[in-house]
């Protein structure tokens, strides 16, 4: 496979501060909008490199010109026009809120942790002229209750839960759009019920493989953010650290609350601290609000703990071929610690069809600015192929 490299307008011979590098992959080239015939492109910079340039065949830039062109920019903040609530089990109920144009295309937006919860700022990366944006609180989390439950919490449960809220809202199918952990149960849902996906955009990916728990929870993005991560080791006596994730759910599950609030605290606040690529204060007070993070600790240990109840270490990967079809794009921030970027490219790997965007200079939050405009040119993108398949 031939590597080639793409500049704007460029001499020859020069030193590269930032540079487009496109990796083609073999599928039949037919039109830039089409996912398993069209030709894909990895796109992503290098920085700071020497070399000579080699043009490559303008035809092979128009997906990436096609992509540069759309709106990358976050959408004004909108109140919802309908919430409620949905009774899921005889134990849980979800919150759910619709956004936007009540008529417009229908998409979900699956938020991360597990345990994280919705927040307002997530209906922006939608056009609300276009979309029908609904948005849900997974099981305990944010508004939906009860809180920081682990009973009758697992991700075959939350695969249903999204199945009740499409059928209660009366959505014939929508469109699926998820970050980090979302990632995870965006391609499990999808895997479940591809007929009711018109798309997807995954972000920070994390398949829930061992190796990705073992790097954040086990000492391997320690060796990036030390400072962050001794706080979180030193919660845990010596004896206890051959596993920090099985120690720390011994104390989110105790009977003592204060023990579950001070495992809640030092949990949250070691993700918080690493999910950008520069430190965010904002971000990690979340840490010390015990509300948020008992939720969020509880209930992400838990999955972690039981393997997010997946039969196999590779089983989002092995059944690939159930969304093949999806128009799909994957955003991956270059320097994310949370979820690192070995996920996105074995996911890459297995689906060449998916559009996949790296970042070159972003961690893991969707908050980040190359992540966010990325994220919003992948809605339009979509948004523009639904319109174009109208007319």
């Amino acid at each position: 496979m031939k590597l080639g490299f793409v500049p704007n307008t460029l001499p020859s011979s020069f030193s590269l501060t930032s540079l487009i590098f496109k990796l083609p992959i073999s599928f039949p080239f037919s039109h830039p909008k089409t996912t398993s015939s069209g030709r894909k492109s990895l796109v992503f910079r290098v920085q700071n490199i020497d070399h000579r340039i080699e043009p490559i065949p303008s035809h092979l830039m128009a997906s990436e010109n096609e992509f540069s062109e759309l709106n990358r920019n976050l959408y004004p903040q909108i109140e919802p026009y309908s919430t409620g609530f949905l009774k899921v089990s005889d134990l849980h109920t979800i919150y759910w809120e619709q956004s936007g144009n009540p008529s417009g295309h229908p998409v979900v937006f699956i938020h991360g942790g597990p345990g994280g919860g919705t927040s307002p700022s997530n209906r922006k990366f939608f056009d609300p002229d276009f979309y029908r944006i609904v948005l849900f609180d997974q099981r305990s989390a944010g508004k939906s209750t009860p809180h920081a439950c682990l009973e009758q919490n697992t991700t075959w449960d939350l695969i249903d839960d999204i199945e009740k809220l499409r059928e209660h809202l009366e959505i014939p199918e929508w469109q699926v759009f998820g970050g980090s952990w979302g990632s995870t149960l965006a391609l499990a849902y999808s895997q479940s019920h591809p007929d009711k996906v018109t798309g997807m955009i995954l972000r920070g990916i994390f398949l829930l493989r061992k190796k990705e728990i073992d790097w954040f929870y086990e000492g391997g993005a320690a060796a990036i953010f030390p400072d962050a991560w001794e706080p979180f080791r030193d919660l845990i006596p010596e004896s206890e650290r051959g596993c920090f994730v099985d120690a720390y759910n011994k104390r989110l599950n105790s009977d003592d609350i204060k023990t579950q609030y001070a495992a809640a605290r030092a949990w949250t606040k070691w993700e918080m601290m690493t999910a950008h690529l520069l430190p965010n204060e904002e971000n990690i007070k979340k840490g010390d609000d015990d509300y948020f993070s008992l939720a969020f600790a509880r209930i992400e240990n838990h999955y972690f703990v039981n393997k997010g109840f997946f039969p196999s270490d590779s089983f989002l990967l092995d059944r690939i071929d159930k969304i093949r079809h999806i128009n799909t794009t994957i955003v991956q921030g270059r320097y994310d610690v949370c979820c690192p970027m070995m996920s996105a490219w074995d996911l890459h790997k297995a689906w060449p069809e998916a559009d996949f965007r790296v970042v070159p200079d972003a961690g893991h939050s969707a908050n980040e600015p190359g992540i966010t405009a990325e994220l919003v040119a992948a809605n339009e993108k979509l948004k523009n192929i639904i319109k174009n398949k109208g007319d």
